[in-house]
């Protein structure tokens, strides 16, 4: 009997007819008739059906005790066989190793709702191709905006997650002892990158973990999640951080239709357009105008755009420019953050903007205010306490060049990418208000 050594993928098969040829893989489903036995074995790049005349020997006995989702090592002849709808081949095996028995019944089906899913996360992953697929996909986008950060002369960097203080506005963050004291959970790379800024790195991008404490069971926000950070010195005006971020997204989504693309049409029902650039810009008050004239907010009460003008925004954009994307700029200084620099002689408005992309916002960006002096009297302005901000502030003392930058959120950018109705089931295990576990 033969047994080859080296494990051979089920998507390796085609090539291997007429070889001997060894397959790892959990069993999917049986078909085990009088004369025959029939095993579907599954790994992640396919499915293989084993195909056994029953002879009453060991083997078939083996066979016929497999359960659902039963890990094994198979060994066997690969055969060309038409009738078969698995890529027209099957397998013979010659032997069957059972690596690790599944208990049974299973705990979810393709009947099972989000919820008792995300309970059983491995299975529902494993037995699930378009799940498989959606971290192929994270891995070639994130891939591709490290590959253009990278080419642009961007600094990969990796900033603390636990801070003495409370970032930002001190609020949405997670307090936790910290040897008889208290520290933060770090909500956003931001003031870190800055301080990059400052230390003469002149341009600084992470991909990390990023945590809010939102009470928020929406399905777009998730208390944890990655985020894609990116900071530019020197530049002008937020015209140039938006410049870099459409072109980092458009090549990483060049190369996700390059290499996924036929997958994600075939599983997810989707198209992978590369956008065209530069993607529409749109100021807050022209969005507003706009939404207004089309039935949104007729009282006029919205200072910011909600999900259903998000949504509404990009339908029309779309319509009118053909573009999934657009950038929403000069948002109120009364809804953005301190540290957002403010257009000459209109301190009602930000340098800001907004990356909505199918009716969902996916980034938040801005020129920054380096300026230490406007900066502490911004931060002031806002109510905020300058003893805690301390360290930041530090920064800016000592000519800290204009920059500005961006932040992203990546199970976002697979939610649209995929057409995914929740955030849940774009990342591995989900975070939220409600859910610690597994």
């Amino acid at each position: 009997m033969i047994h080859p050594t080296e494990r051979t993928l089920v998507g390796e098969l085609p090539p291997a007819v007429g070889q001997a040829v060894t397959v790892c893989g959990w069993v999917q489903t049986s078909r085990l008739q009088s004369t025959m036995q029939f095993v579907l074995v599954r790994d992640h790049t396919g499915t293989v059906q084993l195909t056994y005349r029953r002879d009453g020997g060991e083997l078939e006995a083996v066979l016929d005790g497999l359960s659902t989702e039963t890990a094994v090592r198979v060994t066997g002849t690969v055969v060309a066989n038409p009738v078969v709808k698995l890529g027209g081949l099957e397998l013979v095996p010659q032997s069957v190793e059972v690596l690790a028995r599944a208990a049974g019944p299973l705990p979810v089906d393709e009947q099972s709702g989000i919820e008792h899913r995300l309970d059983w996360r491995f299975l529902d992953i494993r037995r699930r191709p378009a799940a498989q697929l959606l971290f192929a996909v994270q891995t070639t986008l994130e891939a591709g905006m490290r590959e253009y950060a990278h080419a642009q002369g961007a600094t990969e960097m990796h900033t603390p997650k636990l801070m003495g203080t409370a970032s930002e506005s001190g609020a949405e963050v997670f307090k936790l002892g910290y040897f008889g004291g208290e520290a933060y959970l770090a909500q956003s790379p931001q003031f870190y990158k800055q301080m990059a800024i400052a230390a003469g790195i002149d341009r600084v991008f992470e991909i990390g973990p990023v945590f809010r404490a939102e009470p928020s069971f929406t399905a777009r926000h998730a208390t944890e999640f990655t985020g894609v950070d990116v900071e530019l010195a020197w530049t002008r005006d937020a015209e140039e951080v938006q410049a870099f971020e459409e072109a980092m997204i458009a090549h990483a989504l060049a190369l996700v239709a390059e290499r996924h693309g036929a997958a994600i049409r075939a599983e997810f029902g989707v198209e992978v357009v590369v956008p065209q650039l530069p993607f529409p810009r749109i100021t807050m008050a022209e969005a507003q105008e706009l939404l207004r004239a089309h039935g949104w907010d007729r009282g006029g009460e919205k200072a910011d755009l909600d999900p259903e003008g998000e949504r509404l925004l990009c339908a029309l954009l779309a319509e009118r420019t053909g573009h999934e994307f657009v950038f929403v700029t000069h948002y109120p200084s009364s809804i953005r953050p301190f540290y957002h620099a403010r257009p000459a002689g209109q301190p009602d408005l930000t340098l800001s903007f907004d990356l909505l992309w199918k009716g969902l916002e996916v980034t938040t960006g801005a020129q920054r205010e380096h300026r230490h002096e406007v900066l502490a009297a911004q931060a002031a302005e806002k109510g905020l306490a300058l003893e805690p901000l301390a360290d930041y502030l530090r920064s800016f003392q000592y000519g800290c060049p204009p920059h500005g930058g961006f932040g992203m959120g990546l199970a976002r950018m697979l939610m649209v990418l995929l057409g995914l109705g929740s955030i849940r089931e774009a990342v591995f295990l989900f975070r939220g208000p409600n859910r610690l576990t597994p």
